[in-house]
């Protein structure tokens, strides 16, 4: 197969120090892309412990009840895996009263339940949770309750996130390296078995390996401290493996590492045996066939099973048509791979300015090609189940990093269709070069036949005159005749060794020079570096020749700084609460019950009178639900023929006199025609509160009015 590198045309060669200048600011910007998507993995991974969300609990937050219940229960926006302490519930002295034992309530993954001893006395008394969702983040949070009336609490309420910073920040990175290793592993391998094997291309795919197999072993370690909120020295705590192995994500991880040691055999026979039987002839082209058979079969059920390890235990596994959804998962996986692997691997292979035919260029465009479908086709079936609506696309993170991934992956089609443009220039080029080297050989040829036929004519009225004048002159003829013509060319041919021998020290008249050499070890070994340079430096010269090869190597390069950035996006994707859920959570929490003493909402009419006859009307103040922590607050005003009518200013507050609590003010603000409203009021307990309300209709006339108001009563 003919290669681009032996098909680049003669001329000037590219300034070796604007290339290098090009490779370095192609660098810094890798370098600093790099830097901003592990700062984008770090602010991430703070949202990964929103998964599964808490969406009511029984007693609910914040709320009295009359008699000590026998259980706390929580509910969940989707499965949980719960341990032996993933509710505590704390007195108000801060001891635990919970038995200790958490179960789901009548086997739903999406619950939680803890038992209370007897005879718990009247206080506030707090509830600590903690759990892992079904597609492997942790959660935590905790609430308050109270039985019989409020009161003072030591108990120490868990804040933060469910993981330490450090080790969510490791974990994070580790994922992101395992999601590229297996990219580059599967798509260094597909390079190297259908289009082009070489040295650059089994460093990328056995790089990839390494990589993928170290942070999944990492990755299994830190499972343990990432999911139990511990610091980075929890690792050393072998004794958690087994847990953490009787998880999904454990057995994933366990899986994963095991199917990779059979993946190192694949890659010993891929670069091994099958790359030395490629020159080989057709005595054992049947015996290739089947290995390539093989090595087909082994890799797709590897990839495929490899691809199961992450679809099993993460985003696909949870939530609406999980049947088909890790399926896809799968391919999309296997496609990224395929493309991003690919597309390292080509890159490596121009750089290094290896031979690579034209025909395994564009065996890798179609093979690209066909990956970027599956990725569209899986990418919307994906983007469908976990946004669910056009206004989570903006209005959760989860839609906005999808835009980001949408844009990245914008760019990097028009970027590929550079690459296919030059790529089809190249093998235009190159077959303008071939036709060219044709019909100048032609023509060389022609040119040796004249002379040879003008020779043979005149050999034979030589041998004429020769047979007449007899035969010494016939061997005198014959050996002028058989002298050969010396040209500048053949001067050049047959003095050039001698020039190599006298450069190189081993000509007749550097003996002692070649014999000094082989006898000073450091002499030799600078020669070699020497020779090595300037092997080198050709190499690039006739790479940087051919400005077709040039412009797609470059191309190539920048598809692959953009496809590490897109790779970094969907890491931070897998660890953010699909919008979908997102949206469902809330949902829920707008429409659940405001308490569970089924209180009706509060509502209190205010008479005012500011002396005008404008300055007269009335206010009606709602508080829902009236229970002790959240609460919403309305004011309306209207004239005396309840008529909403605006006033320029509204202050309201509220105070506890028998607990010594406020005055609250509440900052309101207005959302129409004689409405105000503050969506949050906390009213830390039950009791009589005193409301009391300011209205001003003018720039000098206002009232302050006092009600009371009763809460939880």
């Amino acid at each position: 197969m003919p290669s681009l590198t032996s098909l680049a045309p003669a001329g000037p060669t590219a300034t070796p120090s604007r290339t290098t200048a090009t490779a370095r600011r192609l660098m810094a910007i890798c370098g600093t892309l790099l830097a901003a998507l592990l700062c984008a993995l770090s602010v991430g991974a703070s949202s990964a412990s929103a998964h599964a969300a808490l969406t009511s609990t029984d007693p609910a937050d914040g709320s009295v009840v009359k008699t000590a219940p026998r259980e706390v229960t929580l509910n969940f926006s989707e499965g949980v895996l719960l341990s032996g302490d993933s509710v505590r519930v704390l007195d108000p002295k801060g001891k635990r009263v919970d038995t200790g034992k958490t179960a789901h309530v009548g086997g739903k993954s999406s619950t939680a339940a803890a038992g209370l001893h007897s005879g718990l006395p009247d206080g506030t008394y707090t509830v600590a949770w903690k759990a892992v969702s079904e597609d492997s983040h942790p959660v935590s949070g905790a609430f308050t309750f109270s039985i019989g009336a409020p009161s003072k609490t030591t108990a120490k309420v868990p804040t933060g996130e469910a993981s330490d910073s450090t080790v969510s920040t490791l974990y994070g990175i580790g994922r992101y390296a395992a999601y590229g290793g297996f990219a580059a592993m599967v798509g260094g391998s597909v390079f190297a078995g259908l289009c082009r094997s070489s040295r650059p291309v089994r460093k990328i795919a056995v790089g990839g390996w390494v990589t993928v197999f170290t942070a999944s072993l990492v990755l299994l370690l830190l499972r343990g401290p990432y999911t139990d909120g511990e610091g980075i020295g929890g690792i050393l705590d072998l004794g958690r493996l087994g847990d953490v192995l009787s998880t999904k994500p454990g057995a994933a991880l366990l899986s994963r590492l095991l199917l990779l040691g059979a993946a190192a055999v694949f890659l010993a026979v891929l670069f091994g045996s099958y790359t030395r039987r490629t020159g080989e002839r057709e005595a054992d082209a049947r015996r290739r066939q089947d290995l390539a058979f093989g090595l087909g079969f082994g890799g797709t059920v590897m990839a495929v099973g490899l691809s199961a390890t992450w679809a099993m235990a993460e985003h696909a596994s949870v939530g609406l048509q999980r049947q088909l959804a890790m399926p896809v998962d799968m391919i999309h996986l296997i496609a990224v791979g395929v493309w991003l692997g690919g597309l390292a691997s080509l890159a490596v292979t121009l750089r290094a300015g290896e031979p690579i035919g034209r025909a395994a260029v564009r065996r890798f465009s179609r093979l690209a090609f066909g990956s970027v479908v599956a990725l569209v086709v899986t990418g919307l079936y994906q983007s469908w189940r976990q946004v669910g609506s056009w206004g989570a696309l903006t209005d959760t993170e989860y839609g906005r990093w999808l835009l980001v991934k949408v844009g990245l992956v914008a760019v990097l089609l028009g970027i590929a269709a550079i690459s296919r443009r030059w790529t089809g220039r190249l093998t235009d080029a190159t077959a303008d070069t071939a036709e060219e080297t044709d019909a100048e050989a032609e023509a060389e040829s022609a040119s040796e036949a004249a002379p040879a036929a003008s020779a043979a004519s005149e050999a034979e009225a030589t041998a004429e005159a020769e047979a007449e004048a007899g035969t010494k002159a016939a061997v005198k003829a014959g050996v002028k005749a058989a002298q050969p013509v010396r040209t500048g060319a053949a001067d050049a041919a047959v003095d050039t060794p001698a020039d190599a021998e006298t450069e190189s020290g081993d000509g007749p008249g550097d003996g002692a020079g070649s014999d000094a050499a082989d006898d000073d070890p450091e002499r030799a070994a600078q020669l070699a570096r020497q020779r090595a340079a300037k092997d080198k430096t050709a190499t690039l010269r006739e790479r940087d020749a051919d400005r077709e090869r040039s412009a797609l190597r470059r191309s190539v390069i920048a598809e692959t700084i953009v496809a590490v950035v897109l790779l970094a996006v969907a890491t931070v994707l897998s660890g953010t609460q699909p919008g979908r859920a997102e949206t469902e959570q809330a949902s829920a929490s707008a429409t659940k019950p405001g308490g569970q003493l089924n209180v009706d909402p509060v509502s209190v009419l205010v008479p005012y009178n500011t002396g005008p006859k404008s300055g007269r009307g009335k206010a009606v103040v709602m508080i829902e639900p009236a229970l002790p922590g959240d609460n919403a607050l309305h004011v309306f005003t209207t004239d005396l023929a309840d008529r909403p009518v605006d006033v320029p200013e509204v202050k309201l507050s509220l105070t506890l006199k028998s607990k010594g609590i406020g005055p609250l003010r509440i900052p309101l603000e207005r959302l129409s025609t004689g409405h105000w409203s503050a969506k949050t009021v906390q009213l830390p307990m039950a009791g009589t509160w005193q409301l009391s309300l300011t209205v001003r209709t003018s720039d000098i006339d206002q009232v302050t009015e006092t009600r009371n108001v009763k809460v939880a009563q």
